[in-house]
């Protein structure tokens, strides 16, 4: 399951610097994964060089586009409230208006969308965003648009984002698409496809312009980033099947890291998401080498149950990924450890339910991203499993781990008093005009007063206080990644 930015669906109107000769207006939203909005920004790059300037107004908007998440029930009906919404202002407000539906839901609602319920002009899959000039060529024409074809090749690596939205200071580098991992609960390797890696120099380029314009942080981005492989194009799934000389010079994912932490050494570097059956030990050794790589693994597990694990598709067990916990916290000793959880799986019993909880007290991850389980139509699951757990039982095993993992925070934030910690200022406080926000290597929000600092700064802050999930202290000085 991909990582999700708030993990609500919570949509957002992206921005950017308009171009003056531009004279078409594009209104474009995200929901879910960080891919999606890295891919709302590939998208307003291609319309950006088709004569489209964005827009913040849905009422005045030519073109309206929804990037949509299928990981869950709830964001898809969420997006389905917001096409009502766009459908509404086209009837009353602005007939000329065009509404499209790009990323995951397209893939997988593509017939239902154009030809049962009518309620869009156009369907744009993830790999197919290269063939929006086309598509709206064909809607100029009065026809129906639609592209959801899989590629096998396609990263968008020669496409050079706009920052949407952007805080100048952090950005997405996307390195991977796609996912080979067939969990059987999760709709992404059938909405995005094989997994396939980005040229490392055209990784690097990207990051040397974000560098030149002053972003002082990136995240590598992948469904599955400990998966990457660059051996000269193609699917992972054949890099068995490459030359001796393709496999002997392939960059993996540790290569790679060490190549952007040693020519980008001012630059903080964060990745997402990893999982634990392609997670290698080198890997944590580069984290553990160079500082500039952020100290925080985001490594899902679902379950803490070697059943459900099992039912589940996840390639590992319990205590193989109690183990990796174990060994990333020898070689990483100040690691902050996130996960994703799923309550109320098909068949769960209370059990299972309890070997959960048991792994979160073992583990005491510092946040996490907890759901009920949402039946995704396709799935294997969907298909074999009858999703027999009521939802009142979901809810309260839920429940519990979201109570769980609250006390495990408070006392992973606990463990900063009185330390001094490095943060990257990204914005003002959304409590106060005279605190600013970040976060420190562990991605652990950090609040301090504003005095002379700004956003963009390394500041070394001391931690006097902290909640849950904020850290508060007083700046000490600059820190050296200035």
């Amino acid at each position: 399951m991909e990582k999700e930015i708030d993990e609500k669906a919570q949509g957002q109107s992206l921005v950017l610097e308009n171009k003056p000769e531009n004279t078409k207006k594009l209104y474009i939203e995200s929901y879910g994964c960080a891919m999606n909005f890295s891919d709302s920004e590939i998208v307003a790059s291609i319309l950006t060089n088709e004569g489209y300037n964005t827009t913040q107004i849905l009422e005045e908007a030519d073109l309206v586009l929804v990037n949509t998440c299928s990981i869950r029930d709830k964001a898809e009906q969420t997006v389905r409230k917001r096409l009502e919404k766009y459908n509404a202002v086209k009837r009353d407000i602005n007939p000329k208006m065009k509404v499209g539906v790009l990323g995951c839901m397209a893939e997988r609602l593509k017939e239902q969308f154009l030809e049962q319920e009518k309620i869009v002009d156009m369907v744009v899959g993830p790999d197919a965003y290269k063939d929006l000039p086309n598509l709206l060529a064909e809607i100029e024409d009065g026809r129906d648009a639609i592209n959801v074809i899989l590629s096998k090749e396609e990263t968008y690596g020669d496409i050079s984002p706009v920052r949407l939205n952007s805080n100048g200071v952090s950005a997405f580098v996307s390195i991977t698409r796609g996912c080979d991992n067939m969990c059987t609960f999760c709709v992404v390797p059938f909405t995005r496809g094989r997994e396939r890696s980005r040229e490392p120099q055209s990784i690097m380029m990207e990051i040397q312009q974000l560098w030149d314009t002053g972003y002082k942080e990136i995240t590598l981005l992948g469904q599955n980033v400990d998966s990457y492989v660059w051996y000269g194009g193609g699917l992972k799934k054949d890099f068995d099947k490459a030359t001796e000389m393709q496999q002997a010079t392939a960059v993996k994912f540790e290569q790679l890291l060490e190549m952007v932490a040693v020519g980008f050494p001012k630059m903080r570097i964060r990745f997402s998401t990893s999982n634990p059956q392609d997670m290698h030990e080198e890997v944590l050794h580069i984290i553990a080498k160079y500082p500039n790589i952020c100290k925080h693994i985001h490594l899902p597990v679902q379950s803490g149950s070697n059943r459900i694990l099992k039912e589940m598709n996840r390639l590992h067990t319990r205590e193989e990924y109690m183990r990796l916990i174990d060994n990333i916290k020898s070689i990483i000793p100040n690691v902050c450890i996130t996960q994703d959880m799923i309550a109320g799986f098909p068949t769960e019993t209370e059990q299972d339910h309890q070997d959960t909880l048991s792994l979160m007290d073992y583990v005491k991850y510092s946040f996490g991203y907890m759901y009920s389980y949402s039946e995704r139509p396709g799935t294997l699951a969907g298909r074999k499993l009858e999703d027999d757990v009521a939802e009142e039982t979901k809810a309260r095993r839920l429940q519990e781990i979201v109570d769980a993992q609250r006390t495990h925070s408070a006392f992973r934030t606990q463990e900063f008093l009185g330390q001094t910690v490095e943060v990257l200022v990204e914005k003002t406080s959304k409590k106060s005009e005279n605190d600013l926000s970040g976060r420190n290597s562990q991605s652990i929000t950090v609040v301090f007063p504003k005095e002379h600092y700004k956003i963009g700064d390394f500041v070394n802050v001391k931690i006097t206080n902290c909640t849950s999930g904020t850290l508060i202290g007083e700046a000490v000085e600059y820190s050296e990644m200035n």
